[in-house]
């Protein structure tokens, strides 16, 4: 592993943040902090931990020595000075004299020694970092040292690989035990450069940034070193059927199986070679059923993935069939484990919902599942770490990880389980949305509006750079899709679903208005219209069904109709007569999917201020009409101008609405003849 340290970027943060009030010890371990946060083979989504002691003045000006330790919530690749919260020192070292302290009374102890009452919550590891005399302490989940340690013969194997330059701490959850421990191994040899906590991760300090950053960086080295020495070929491939089903195949029928309690996981989907000899392998359920290769990644993905059959094409009624029994002795294995091990707790625990955070399937790779996509993408992260950790550890010895009584512990840990119904969820969370025509005007507004209510949301235009940019707003995703071409939108949808694992709501936008006499209008004008106007909206329900009725949960389609549709302007046939086809559509989807829950409704909107709507389209349509600019935007019976956004609510309504079907709601701040009932 590449030391990158460098002399000219450490002044620069130093220089920084001297302007903000930050001191020089705080500046530097915020520069390495971040050169550590920044190797996901070191740290990934806010693991591990870094500090620094110092001196800091409190509230009267006094200077008092402090820890400055990494706070809850932050991610090493890119915290700042906050978040490393000041702990006073003194009162933290004090607390080695105790022989016990729970979770809750350390946690409350550092708080209450905080400088600023207002700063996170400091590491659960705080006290170790005090306990250790060094200026500069590292902690990170490095593969390569979890690959030395989870396996058989792992301790005995560090202590060749390390020598007597590191310490060794038997396992022992993250908290006050363990800080005591660490601290009694660190006395019987106070030359060691840092700690090898077994099955848990590697600490170095020293007593500059420098010195502790470059020996973190040398003992991961010496750890990928002895790694390269083993041997190349591991896990012996089971036999699979000589065609796979897809990604887009599979992944609606998991993301339906794997609703529970109504509520749906949003998936994220990862290949590629390593992962598929990974999951291809035939002892998989061996090696990947142990639980995770450092404790804390069980809060995120639980102790075990879920393993499936392989996916024959052509045949996914039977990976649905198999799917079902597999998921099934998946949620009755966790129930048992939950039982066993919450008898032995004084202070019973609530079980977690169980449904597994990563789905393995041979011969396509492995989904990572969670609430949005932030903790999909996460679940997913982690899962593709304890694969490369797995495999580098099986290329010497059996993998071999803390017991199941421990991975419990950590997964139901009280400062975990307090947080439990804490968090409110937004109305469309765990939702799927797909806007066409989402690159600006109605579309885009909609785009953002549904993101607002929580879903996560997919942009389909013709134009990419402009879906992208929308998506980028919210962090959805962008894609490039004509929508009156079939094979196009076939591929956005299972683009989406590749992505999100499916698909529950969908906004059928994308129109253009064509004009002209309906008597002397050309076939090709009236072709193209019905092409964009009303064959576009079948394609694309067509595929939104498609995906729908595999994940069996329901949906939501609903079709933007303009007022055309029922109150037809003159000169305007073109535009009108498919956005009315369009309309008995939306009626046809509500008639013959309703049974399965999926809605389906329409917006009837009217004279709309958007940015497609520009000056001069304004002047000409008022102008036909023989309104003023002012009469044709506000030229209904509530006198009031109709904005995109308003639109974008009332798809937002209905998506919401769960017993409305077969309706058209009318936007255009009141047109009676617009008006259906």
């Amino acid at each position: 592993m590449k030391n990158l340290w460098s002399d000219h970027q450490a002044r620069s943060f130093v220089l920084r943040y001297a302007k903000a009030g930050v001191n020089r010890d705080r500046a530097l371990r915020v520069y390495t902090s971040r050169l550590l946060g920044g190797e996901p083979r070191l740290v990934l989504h806010g693991g591990g931990n870094t500090s620094v002691k110092t001196t800091m003045p409190d509230i009267m000006g006094e200077k008092t020595e402090v820890l400055c330790v990494k706070g809850s919530g932050w991610d090493m690749g890119d915290i700042e000075p906050q978040g490393l919260p000041a702990v006073r020192l003194q009162p933290l070292r004090q607390m080695v004299a105790l022989n016990k302290l729970s979770d809750e009374d350390m946690v409350n102890a550092q708080r209450i020694n905080l400088l600023d009452s207002t700063s996170p919550n400091p590491s659960v590891e705080t006290l170790l970092h005090a306990f250790l005399p060094h200026k500069f302490i590292d902690h990170t989940h490095s593969n390569a040292v979890l690959s030395l340690t989870d396996q058989k013969g792992g301790d005995a194997l560090c202590k060749r690989v390390f020598g007597k330059r590191m310490g060794y701490v038997p396992y022992i959850m993250p908290g006050f035990d363990l800080s005591k421990k660490a601290l009694e191994v660190y006395e019987a040899d106070p030359s060691v450069e840092g700690l090898i906590l077994f099955k848990h991760g590697i600490f170095t300090f020293g007593d500059t940034a420098k010195e502790a950053y470059g020996r973190m960086i040398e003992m991961v080295s010496l750890a990928e070193r002895r790694l390269k020495k083993a041997r190349k070929k591991v896990f012996a491939a089971a036999k699979l059927p000589k065609k796979i089903a897809g990604v887009a195949d599979i992944a609606p029928i998991l993301r339906g199986l794997t609703r529970h309690g109504g509520k749906r996981l949003i998936f994220d989907f990862r290949g590629g070679k390593n992962i598929l000899n990974y999951v291809g392998g035939k002892d998989i359920r061996r090696y990947a059923c142990q639980g995770t290769v450092t404790p804390d990644h069980v809060i995120r993905t639980k102790h075990k993935p879920l393993i499936l059959p392989a996916p024959v094409a052509g045949d996914i009624d039977a990976f649905k069939k198999s799917s079902e029994r597999a998921l099934a002795k998946y949620v009755n294995d966790y129930h048992a484990y939950f039982r066993r091990n919450n008898a032995r707790q004084k202070i019973k625990r609530t079980e977690l919902d169980p449904m597994p955070r990563m789905i393995m399937v041979p011969g396509v790779g492995v989904f990572g599942l969670g609430a949005n996509a932030k903790a999909a993408a996460i679940a997913a992260d982690l899962a593709e770490t304890n694969i490369e950790v797995i495999t580098k550890a099986e290329r010497i010895n059996p993998y071999q990880v803390i017991s199941e009584a421990d991975i419990f512990d950590l997964e139901y840990w009280s400062l975990e389980q307090a947080k439990l119904g804490k968090g409110v969820e937004k109305p469309l969370a765990r939702h799927v949305s797909v806007v066409t025509g989402g690159g600006s005007g109605i579309g885009a507004a909609t785009a953002r509006a549904l993101a607002a209510e929580g879903s996560e949301v997919a942009v389909l235009d013709r134009d990419l750079k402009a879906a992208q940019a929308v998506a980028a707003e919210f962090g959805g995703l962008g894609l490039s899709c004509d929508v009156t071409d079939g094979r196009a939108v076939r591929r956005a949808f299972d683009a989406v679903a590749k992505t999100f694992g499916g698909v529950d709501i969908v906004v059928s936008n994308a129109g253009a208005a064509w004009q002209g006499a309906i008597g002397t209008v050309s076939d090709k004008i009236l072709r193209d219209s019905f092409e964009l106007n009303f064959f576009a909206h079948q394609s694309v329900a067509q595929n939104a069904v498609r995906i729908m009725t595999a994940q069996n949960t329901g949906g939501c389609l609903l079709f933007n109709t303009s007022k055309q549709s029922v109150n037809p302007g003159k000169d305007f046939g073109p535009y009108g007569l498919p956005k009315a086809a369009t309309v008995a559509l939306m009626r046809q989807y509500a008639l013959d999917y309703g049974h399965l829950g999926i809605k389906s409704n329409a917006v009837n909107a009217d004279r709309i201020r958007s940015g497609l709507l520009t000056d001069d389209m304004v002047k000409a349509r008022s102008k036909a009409r023989g309104l003023s600019r002012a009469e044709y935007l506000g030229g209904n019976l509530l006198g009031k101008e109709v904005t995109a956004e308003d639109v974008a609510k009332a798809f937002v309504d209905l998506a919401r609405s769960t017993k409305t079907t077969a309706s058209i709601v009318t936007v255009d701040g009141g047109n009676i003849a617009a008006a259906l009932r």
